[in-house]
């Protein structure tokens, strides 16, 4: 049996400093205090929001309860044929389930998009056989919303009744619980307020679409439990305590990139869900660390990762890791938690807030406000690819996507990273994440790689609020679906579209390049936009 959870620090430059924090946490008793609840551990200031943030320590047992009431409900629904689960839930209502169900080998349709071509095919699969897991812990996700009533009117249209087969997992007294006990959902499952939403793998949000899913629950509470003893005793061997001394002098001396790869592990998808964790916990007044996955130990960033990038095996240690944690899935999650709020507090970072997450959701409800004027003209057009740029930074004398890359990646800083952001149907058009790769060979910069709207709820904090040296690339397409969003004056292809330029415009209100490819065509426009980079060289 995989050990419960182990790291190894296969090298580092700064093993003495790395030992004094080491040292530094062990006698301030920091880990159990964590464990305790200990709300002083990041300052005054981080205080109040600490002093209700701190449950998942104790999600181990806490959630036990869940473990029987999700088994029943699961018996109710395939005693009745329903045996097709689709979770709409953001950020940390969808990627913890996906990593779990994705491991256990059982399938999850997730829908953590607004494409609408996207939402249409998770709408085609037999409705008479379907559930939807509606997650939100604030209950007012746009998105998620959006997927609630548009799968509501398809159950009604399938002659089904849409109540019997909706779930919703949320905040006691969001407006979404009440929103559904009104209209008679089939359950209610409410989540415990004290935990945030990345810290949520071992509550209802991680529990409930998995375990309806199919996946072992129990067994993963069980796995985090074995860990508990590990991540919160004040130890120089606890795991956590370790990675986050490691993290932490490395960032004082440049190194504030964290490049995932996966080695082994077993675990289908860790670093998508440590992206977030990593990203919106740290990523704030300047500062933190940016999470980079990418396709494995000899993808480029990893293999060839420079002096401004730690790289982390999920599995066994290889020759380009610098650092190796492995282990059973809860017991990584409780480790990656525990190391992200120890590292926090070594920061001198509030671990727990996300101050810079609002920004783009207000800019695109503006662009929603005024539709007419959401999209704007290009800069030119090349071959099926249209060019859109902030102001600023690209010549009117640029006339090929070829050139306008050359130029964005030229306006990052040394050890800067590049943002490769698509708006795109991330199963269709799989394909597109073969841009990072890439570009990251011949940009030779950290390149990071999300699907668009569903990375603003993860690295999107990073963006606005961490170290300023990114310049982001987004993708947008043409669609040849539209898809009405009920109650509502728009569509999901003019939400994503109001997604992408809200987003751009804050970005580029903090003074980063943004350079914005709108493909009329995805798949020429895809086959044009890889022959521009090769063609770029740079």
């Amino acid at each position: 049996m995989t050990e419960v959870v182990s790291v190894e620090i296969v090298r580092s430059p700064n093993e003495d400093q790395v030992a004094l924090v080491v040292e530094d946490l062990v006698r301030d008793r920091v880990a159990s205090k964590l464990t305790a609840g200990d709300a002083t551990l990041w300052g005054p200031a981080a205080e109040p929001e600490a002093s209700i943030r701190l449950a998942w320590t104790a999600l181990h047992e806490t959630s036990r309860p869940l473990v029987a009431e999700i088994a029943a409900l699961r018996a109710e629904l395939l005693a009745e044929g329903v045996d097709r689960v689709v979770l709409a839930g953001m950020g940390g209502s969808s990627l913890a389930p996906e990593v779990i169900t994705g491991t256990a080998g059982v399938p999850l349709v997730v829908l953590d998009t607004t494409d609408p071509g996207q939402v249409a095919d998770a709408l085609a699969g037999d409705l008479r056989r379907t559930v939807l897991v509606v997650s939100s812990k604030s209950g007012g996700t746009v998105e998620t919303d959006s997927h609630r009533r548009i799968f509501e009117a398809a159950f009604a249209a399938e002659g089904v009744d849409a109540a019997s087969r909706i779930v919703v997992v949320t905040d006691p007294g969001s407006p979404l619980e009440a929103a559904s006990r009104e209209a008679g959902y089939r359950r209610v499952f409410l989540a415990d307020p004290n935990v945030g939403g990345r810290y949520s793998a071992l509550t209802a949000f991680g529990l409930v679409p998995s375990g309806l899913a199919g996946a072992d629950v129990a067994g993963l509470l069980d796995d985090a439990a074995a860990a508990v003893p590990l991540v919160s005793v004040d130890s120089p061997d606890n795991p956590a305590v370790v990675l986050a001394a490691t993290f932490a002098v490395a960032h004082a001396h440049g190194a504030e990139k964290i490049v995932f790869a996966d080695t082994g592990s077993g675990i289908a998808g860790l670093g998508d869900w440590a992206e977030q964790l990593i990203a919106e916990s740290t990523g704030k007044d300047g500062t933190g660390l940016l999470p980079v996955v990418v396709e494995g130990p000899g993808a480029p960033g990893f293999v060839d990762a420079r002096s401004d990038a730690t790289t982390v095996a999920i599995g066994p240690a290889t020759g380009s890791s610098s650092v190796a944690v492995e282990g059973r899935l809860g017991a990584q999650f409780l480790v990656w938690e525990y190391a992200t709020a120890l590292v926090g507090r070594v920061l001198d970072i509030n671990p727990f807030d996300q101050p810079d997450v609002e920004a783009a959701k207000n800019a695109a409800r503006s662009l929603l406000d005024a539709p007419t004027a959401a999209t704007p003209a290009p800069a030119f057009v090349d071959g099926p690819i249209e060019v859109h740029a902030s102001e600023g930074w690209l010549p009117a004398d640029v006339k090929t996507v070829a050139d306008a890359l050359k130029l964005l990646v030229a306006a990052a800083p040394d050890h800067g990273y590049l943002s490769v952001q698509a708006y795109l149907d991330r199963l269709d058009d799989a394909s597109f994440a073969l841009v990072r790769p890439e570009l990251a060979q011949r940009a030779h910069l950290q390149t990071t790689f999300g699907w668009g709207p569903r990375f603003l709820h993860s690295t999107g904090q990073y963006h606005k609020g961490g170290h300023q040296n990114g310049v982001f690339l987004q993708l947008t397409g043409a669609s040849g679906t539209s898809l009405e969003v009920p109650g509502r004056p728009y569509d999901l292809g003019t939400l994503q579209t109001a997604q992408a330029l809200g987003d751009g415009q804050v970005l580029a209100g903090h003074g980063r390049p943004v350079l914005r490819l709108h493909l009329t065509d995805r798949v020429a426009g895809l086959a044009q936009l890889v022959e521009a980079i090769q063609e770029d060289g740079s």
